[in-house]
């Protein structure tokens, strides 16, 4: 993954063969704990969702995000190697937890860098991450999503993982008719942009 200072991104990756990658509510935390612990300090987090099967993140990058760290023969950036060392990290419990072995995850997770040209791609992407558990079935509510950073935005929880205010600069939506507006159907000639 190559990443750009100050630049927002589409990261995301999914399941080997699309299985399963949580299966209790201690591993969607997990996940999450390991994000703060690998990524947090390398890049600002805007937006999130981890679904059963994939995860998707939307961060902002800056100046650690880039600087290049030696992993074995490799150069990685901090980031690069930040998601590396949190997917790693989460095969390993959850090979121990099933008793199997090898990675959870797809090869290469996709970071795509969001333009902003012609449309708003950060703020597209931003409803897009945060409308997954609907299109996918699993909920009829955005609300009713635990692993989101979408009832942060609603009011309905107070977590700190996702920097609220700079998310609102950047992608500059409405506090005071959030969820509304979160419901707002996406143009799927859009989608194909962010992924």
């Amino acid at each position: 993954m190559q990443f750009e200072p100050e630049q927002i991104y589409h990261v995301y990756n999914q399941g080997n063969n699309r299985k399963q990658l949580f299966y209790t509510d201690e591993n969607y935390l997990y996940f999450l704990k390991l994000y703060r612990k690998f990524i947090s300090d390398k890049a600002d987090l805007l937006a999130y969702c981890l679904m059963p099967n994939h995860f998707h993140f939307l961060i902002n990058t800056n100046a650690e995000s880039v600087k290049l760290k030696q992993v074995g023969s490799l150069q990685l950036t901090e980031l690069s190697n930040g998601i590396r060392m949190m997917l790693t990290s989460y095969s390993a419990a959850i090979n121990k937890q099933l008793g199997q072995t090898g990675s959870q995850f797809r090869q290469k997770t996709k970071a795509k860098l969001l333009e902003t040209n012609k449309v708003n791609y950060p703020f597209i992407c931003f409803n897009y991450i945060h409308q997954n558990p609907i299109r996918s079935g699993i909920v009829t509510m955005m609300e009713d999503w635990e692993y989101s950073s979408f009832k942060d935005y609603a009011g309905l929880r107070k977590d700190t993982l996702c920097n609220k205010e700079m998310a609102n600069t950047f992608i500059d939506f409405d506090n005071n008719n959030f969820v509304k507006e979160s419901y707002n159907a996406i143009n799927p000639d859009f989608i194909d942009a962010l992924i």
